[in-house]
């Protein structure tokens, strides 16, 4: 089967999964692709740019089966500059982010064009796909919401169509890929400690995951006198959070690594050599960068919230006698530190923690997608 897969924003995660779908899949694709950049007019003009590809693509021969379209692509401005080429390809329209839910700064005011891209696209596709079941859940929540601002026909009957041929399969992951770099850290000894622990931070250094709540709980471990060391790894844009300038000048002896890792060796050493992973996200419609820390053997602290209680299985919520993965609020997380670092408590061993995520592994996981698009081709 030919899978025609359009990407307006290849780079990162969204990088990541397209290669090692295409990677891992059965089906024959054929990737059309931009660079990950500008990503409002990736919204509003990238449609054109991919459609005379498309065009190009289908005038020399190629015919494909069905079309993927990602979370950035106007999909009904795609059909209508390509139909006469596509013919009746059906689309899967895949959200990894939408912009109705995207947390914003404080003072920003949201855009609703962009949301209202999110949804015609939806409504355009023969399938949409959430990367999971929090990000389905919030987003069909809001979208009434989304309708209700605009003056009169808003179509609010809408909402259960998309339901109805919506559904979530969560991301495939190249976990296998860590392998080739594990190390025998002493630090993975679980107390009493050789040497003080490493607290890893590798989410993105934005305000959607919440760096000050993170920086503000080790400071309170580090003021009753608490040893630890951090990797403050994860990207950075523009500017540079002014948590992670205050933390550096605090904890500079003890940080072990700052900034991007570029290198995918050195982020994978990073990640194994690190004893505990902690999310403080405030949003976070699916957890790649902690997914990866659990897979190399990190302990992870998160949040009860957002996408991660349906990631960690329900028997690992409250283990018995291992600390928990899952908080309440900040206390509840200085807590569990606090009981970590004295050595009081057991973090799971890295064996449980990998088995968390086996089913995720692409080799595994690609079966569901594959299964996916030649359900929606029979349609």
């Amino acid at each position: 089967m030919n899978v025609l897969a359009l990407e307006p924003w290849y780079g990162g995660s969204h990088r990541n999964f397209l290669d090692g779908l295409t990677r891992h899949s059965h089906h024959s694709f054929h990737r059309v692709t931009m660079s990950a950049r500008f990503w409002k007019w990736r919204m509003h003009g990238g449609a054109v740019t991919l459609a005379r590809k498309v065009v190009q693509l289908c005038e020399a021969g190629y015919k494909p089966d069905v079309i993927l379209a990602t979370s950035m692509v106007n999909v009904p401005a795609f059909l209508a500059l390509t139909r006469s080429h596509i013919k009746a390809a059906p689309v899967v329209f895949y959200l990894h982010e939408n912009q109705l839910t995207y947390p914003l700064r404080n003072g920003e005011e949201r855009d609703l064009s962009y949301a209202y891209v999110n949804y015609l696209s939806c409504l355009a596709a023969d399938r949409v796909v959430f990367n999971s079941q929090f990000h389905y859940d919030e987003f069909m929540r809001a979208l009434p919401g989304l309708l209700r601002a605009f003056p009169d026909y808003t179509h609010l009957h809408t909402v259960q169509e998309i339901r109805d041929k919506s559904r979530v399969l969560h991301l495939g992951m190249d976990l296998q890929a860590h392998d080739g770099y594990a190390m025998d850290y002493s630090g993975h000894e679980w107390g009493p400690w050789m040497e003080p622990p490493i607290v890893l931070w590798n989410h993105r250094w934005e305000h959607d995951k919440n760096p000050e709540a993170f920086f503000r709980l080790m400071n309170r471990l580090d003021d009753i006198g608490l040893q630890f060391r951090l990797i403050l790894a994860g990207k950075h844009f523009e500017e540079q959070p002014y948590e992670f300038e205050r933390a550096f000048e605090r904890y500079a002896e003890r940080i072990l690594h700052y900034g991007y890792a570029e290198d995918f060796e050195e982020y994978s050493r990073l990640l194994h050599r690190a004893d505990m992973v902690v999310s403080t996200a405030i949003h976070e419609f699916f957890g790649i960068a902690i997914m990866e820390a659990i897979y190399c053997g990190c302990h992870p602290l998160l949040p009860n919230r957002l996408s991660y209680p349906e990631l960690i299985p329900e028997s690992l919520h409250q283990p018995l006698l291992h600390v928990p993965i899952l908080y309440e609020d900040e206390d509840d997380l200085f807590q569990i530190m606090a009981s970590i670092l004295r050595g009081e408590e057991r973090p799971l061993p890295p064996a449980t923690l990998r088995s968390i995520l086996e089913d995720l592994d692409w080799p595994r996981h690609v079966v569901h997608y594959d299964a996916l698009f030649e359900s929606v081709a029979r349609a």
